[in-house]
């Protein structure tokens, strides 16, 4: 492990090296023609710009989304969590959700959204402190055709949803106290300098590489940093040895099916407008998670010999994952492919690949979030193709360069995120210790870190 990690910390400082400043700027616009000789060529007068207008039904509908993404994450990812651990741990992942989005929520005030989304001396990397404290935004402010507080807080809960995905990985077995601390460095060093570089005008957005919804800055970046937390906490107590099955299958069944709902404010809402794209993005969202359903129900079926409702829902998440990031440039019938594929892969990944590794991650991030996160990014890559259904390529682009170009995206994110979530670990781990004592684990989290039970018998 000690040598895995030092090849990826001298991979992560090479990428440091050789970032470039502003990689792929748009080429300047061709000189016009020159007069003929002997000719004074009339000036035509420039254009006026159009100055941006609001578009009311785009902002009501984006309030909507920003809305549906809340529901998504309190209570659907809460609901979804709390039915899949043991009862005595019900209320702590509640409580560790909750709070995190309230967490996260004030820190994208203050300047989480100024430097994912202003430009700054570094800005291949990271954005600016101009916007800091919401410095100069007013009601009258606008992003494109919306106002930008609606824009910003539609981008809060993207921020907010990310971190707070990574405690399924880590669940029934940290501190809380550990978790506001990790969160509030997670969230600066990993989400807010991937978000800028996919979103708000970095490198990878530059280099073209494609992600609707957040493929790379939410699924990919909050599934290694859950693998990585997994294993540095190491295994719950008894793991292996004893069962530990999810207390509350029906409230992990509504969980899911708010995320199903909300994840159309997620997706659609990304268009940023209600137009003809958002309507594609509606279609592929449903047709991928529904197809994903039943590629993971089948396979589960074949390698089991039952269907689970577990398995039902997990696809349906895996389906979402893997079509955030290509639902606005992959067909219907590409939405289906990619769907269905991240229904079996994703299952295989939370089976296979975990035993195979031998990691306790305690609610499958990385197997659903990150692989799918993967399937979905590299998937992008080949069924954005005008051939299959797709919207096409970006002129001069082959699938073979995107695909590479998705590649580069995937690697940034998982060397990024993993070797800094290492540190961050450790970081909090030496301030404040990362895991509860076995005594308190046994006696579960509700109790001990919170005083209270979800259940009373």
């Amino acid at each position: 492990m000690k040598r895995l990690l030092t090849i990826l910390a001298l991979f992560g400082a090479l990428g440091f090296a050789v970032s470039p400043a502003g990689a792929q700027d748009k080429p300047a616009d061709a000189p016009a023609a020159m007069a003929p000789a002997g000719t004074v060529a009339a000036a035509a007068p420039a254009p006026e710009a159009k100055k941006p207008t609001l578009d009311s039904g785009s902002t009501a509908w984006m309030i909507t989304a920003t809305v549906l993404v809340i529901m998504m994450t309190i209570p659907g990812l809460a609901l979804f969590y709390g039915g899949l651990v043991r009862a005595k741990n019900m209320l702590s992942v509640l409580m560790q959700v909750f709070v995190t989005v309230s967490l996260i929520s004030i820190l994208w005030a203050v300047y989480g959204y100024s430097l994912a989304f202003s430009e700054g001396s570094m800005n291949s990397i990271i954005g600016g402190f101009s916007k800091s404290f919401l410095a100069g935004i007013q009601p009258d402010s606008l992003s494109g055709v919306i106002p930008e507080y609606v824009f910003l807080i539609f981008q809060l809960t993207f921020a907010a949803i990310t971190p707070a995905l990574i405690i399924g990985g880590f669940a029934e077995r940290i501190k809380f106290s550990a978790v506001l601390w990790f969160m509030a460095l997670w969230f600066t060093f990993c989400y807010v300098p991937i978000a800028h570089m996919v979103w708000g005008g970095g490198f990878l957005g530059a280099l073209g590489a494609k992600d609707f919804a957040g493929g790379t800055v939410v699924h990919i970046n909050a599934g290694i940093a859950a693998l990585v937390g997994c294993i540095v906490l190491g295994k719950r107590i008894g793991y292996g040895r004893e069962a530990m099955p999810p207390h509350n299958l029906t409230l992990t069944m509504v969980g899911a099916s708010l995320l199903w709902v909300g994840w159309f404010g997620f997706n659609v809402g990304s268009e940023l407008a209600a137009d003809g794209v958002a309507g594609m993005v509606l279609a592929n969202t449903q047709f991928a998670t529904a197809a994903a359903v039943l590629g993971w129900m089948f396979v589960e079926w074949m390698a089991r010999g039952k269907p689970t409702m577990l398995g039902a829902a997990s696809g349906a998440v895996a389906g979402l994952v893997a079509i955030t990031p290509a639902c606005g440039f992959v067909g219907p019938m590409g939405s289906i492919i990619l769907g269905a594929a991240a229904g079996v892969i994703c299952f295989w990944a939370c089976t296979g690949l975990k035993k195979m590794f031998g990691y306790d991650d305690s609610l499958d991030v990385f197997g659903v979030h990150g692989v799918g996160g993967i399937v979905g990014a590299i998937g992008t890559g080949i069924l954005m193709s005008a051939a299959l259904g797709g919207v096409g390529y970006d002129k001069d682009v082959t699938m073979g360069g995107q695909i590479v170009t998705q590649a580069i995206a995937v690697i940034v994110t998982l060397l990024w995120t993993g070797i800094i979530s290492y540190i961050l670990y450790k970081v909090v781990d030496m301030m404040v210790g990362l895991r509860v004592a076995e005594e308190n684990e046994r006696e579960g989290l509700d109790s001990t870190q919170h005083g209270e039970v979800a259940y009373h018998t």
